[in-house]
């Protein structure tokens, strides 16, 4: 197998870390170009979350670094825009303190979880509020209406729905973890 087949997922995953600068800083003008091109890049960087795990079991590079990196990749993403949109005033610092709040807490339990053997299965909830952060992120970055719908206000609500459901899936992924320990 060619060399850069066993590397493109990895390099998939750092490319999203690589866009994050990029799309902060198209977010600075607060302009209709810019934020467009700024919602299309994290549209692409979050696309690409799915593939860099396509890639890795299609060629069989699966790695303890790629399954380490690409959850981090997300975050730093995620965090990035968010924090950059609280300073934007375009949502609130109680969306971003509590889906950091859960976000840390279920990497500190996952992290704990594995030193004891466990492992805790991703659940939907959390898998929908992934989802929903990657439809209400870029229509809030937009921040204009198109076709008439206010793209903004419309992901302003999706991530409040977002939020919710961080708060349901990180008291299942306790619930899993303290399961599992009796087990």
């Amino acid at each position: 197998m060619e060399p850069w087949k066993k590397e493109l997922p990895m390099w998939i995953t750092y490319s999203r870390i690589v866009l994050v600068p990029v799309i902060v800083a198209l977010l600075f003008p607060d302009v209709v170009w810019a934020n467009v091109t700024a919602a299309g890049l994290f549209i692409i960087a979050s696309i690409s979350d799915y593939y860099d795990g396509y890639f890795a079991r299609k060629y069989g590079s699966v790695s303890v670094l790629g399954q380490f990196m690409d959850p981090i990749a997300d975050k730093i993403l995620v965090t990035s825009i968010l924090v950059m949109l609280v300073s934007l005033q375009k949502i609130d610092p109680l969306m971003v303190i509590v889906i950091l709040t859960r976000d840390t807490l279920i990497g500190g339990l996952r992290s704990v979880a594995a030193a004891e053997g466990l492992i805790i299965a991703a659940k939907s909830a959390g898998k929908w509020k992934t989802a929903l952060q990657m439809v209400a992120i870029p229509a809030m970055m937009i921040d204009t209406r198109v076709i008439g719908v206010p793209f903004d206000k419309v992901g302003y609500w999706v991530l409040w729905f977002s939020v919710i459901l961080s708060v349901t899936s990180g008291l299942e992924y306790v619930r899993s973890y303290l399961k599992s320990r009796r087990q």
